[in-house]
């Protein structure tokens, strides 16, 4: 019999988080490595934010919460979507779970059956096909181009449903490649889906507040798209709160109740003084909170650098990023080309051909120790995916020494 149940053996690691481990260890080992692969905000949580938690230590809010979240978070997500989404949702259509990831993984859990098929354009964020496998769902995936800026067209959506089709995924912005949809190109994919009223959108928003361009566009402002759309957020990226975790959806009542009822035989509710610091957060507007502001501010900059720098490296093509905090190159130029036999890839894999973007990546970390994430994680091998939340003196360094290992190539 075996020792581990066959969903779990079958199911990948997380890349991402494999890859940052490899780049702890090396550090460990008292290597010099820049890791540009990890999804996290170099920045603090706002002051007022951390305030917060500390009064609701002082005032004992440190007993279990209600499984979907206080009511008073609840009520100012609410406001939150008004404000900045102009979305209507009542409490009762609100759940909050620990992290964004843990919302997705709900969602999922209590939509899919066996069988049904779930849309996710590519790239995607690597854990939607883990979860779509856990669920016994069957991922359909739209490979996008880098020319089309990693977006999904209204003609691949259209050929890719089937009677199947229960689900669409998406991240706006996204992760891997930072582009983000406009409020036309939504508004063309939702009059594809207005076809078929049967299928349910997830759209991932958690980039929402860095993005280059202005105002949000959110799937679920359509009409005809409000009560089939599950709109998940949360304060990791915007507040710089990864450590905090809070995720949370505005759904349909009925995929509310689901998702509450299943949370609340799993985690039950998030941690209580996470929740009160959220609702100060909830409390701050994009468009005045000089923390938000300062923030996409500096990660402008940074984006705006290292497209420049990125330009330069041979082999590299780039798209300039409407959002998040990554670049997603195309690299496959550069695959069937040799690394210096004395490297310390060609020792450790025996091999000097890089065939694919794991190699590269492999490559860069070990003989240019900067960590990148290799873009057949996140469903497209053509690429690499590297995160520019960290100083604009490491970024500066880092892509140094990706142009010194890849101009080491022949």
């Amino acid at each position: 019999m075996a020792l581990i149940s066959n969903r779990v053996s079958s199911m990948a690691q997380s890349e991402t988080l494999a890859m940052t481990q490899i780049a702890r260890e090396l550090k460990e080992a008292g290597k010099d490595v820049i890791s540009l692969s990890i999804g996290e905000p170099d920045f603090n949580t706002p002051e007022e934010v951390k305030e917060a938690a500390k009064q609701a230590i002082d005032e004992n809010w440190t007993h279990y919460p209600p499984v979907p979240g206080y009511p008073e978070l609840k009520k100012a997500i609410c406001a939150k979507f008004k404000r900045d989404n102009n979305l209507d949702y009542t409490p009762d259509q609100i759940v909050v779970s620990t992290g964004a990831k843990q919302s997705l993984y709900q969602v999922v859990m209590a939509t899919i059956d066996p069988e049904d098929e779930v849309i996710i354009p590519a790239p995607f964020w690597v854990s939607y096909k883990a979860i779509v496998q856990l669920a016994e769902g069957k991922s359909v995936y739209i490979q996008t181009r880098l020319e089309d800026d990693f977006k999904v067209t209204p003609a691949q959506l259209r050929a890719a449903i089937t009677p199947k089709t229960k689900m669409l995924i998406f991240s706006s912005p996204s992760n891997p490649t930072g582009m983000l949809y406009s409020h036309d190109e939504l508004k063309a994919l939702a009059e594809v889906l207005r076809e078929y009223p049967d299928i349910l959108v997830v759209a991932d928003e958690i980039y929402e507040h860095i993005n280059f361009e202005g105002h949000h566009e959110s799937m679920a402002q359509f009409d005809w798209m409000k009560e089939r759309t599950i709109t998940v957020n949360g304060v990791a990226k915007g507040f710089a709160m990864t450590g905090w975790r809070i995720g949370f959806i505005g759904a349909p009542v009925a995929i509310a109740k689901a998702c509450n009822k299943l949370q609340g035989q799993v985690t039950s509710a998030t941690c209580s003084i996470a929740q009160r610091a959220t609702i100060k957060a909830m409390e701050m507007d994009p468009r005045t909170s000089q923390d938000i502001i300062r923030m996409r501010e500096i990660f402008r900059t940074r984006r705006d650098m290292v497209y420049e720098l990125l330009q330069q490296v041979p082999g590299f093509k780039v798209r300039l990023p409407k959002g998040a905090f990554y670049f997603f190159p195309e690299v496959c130029s550069l695959y069937g080309k040799h690394v210096p036999a004395a490297s310390i890839f060609a020792q450790k894999y025996h091999k000097t051909t890089i065939d694919n973007s794991t190699d590269l990546c492999m490559y860069i970390l070990y003989d240019a120790n900067v960590a990148l994430v290799q873009g057949v994680a996140f469903g497209d091998d053509r690429c690499v995916r590297l995160s520019y939340a960290t100083s604009e003196e490491k970024l500066r360094e880092a892509v140094r020494r990706i142009k010194v290992a890849v101009e080491a190539m022949n």
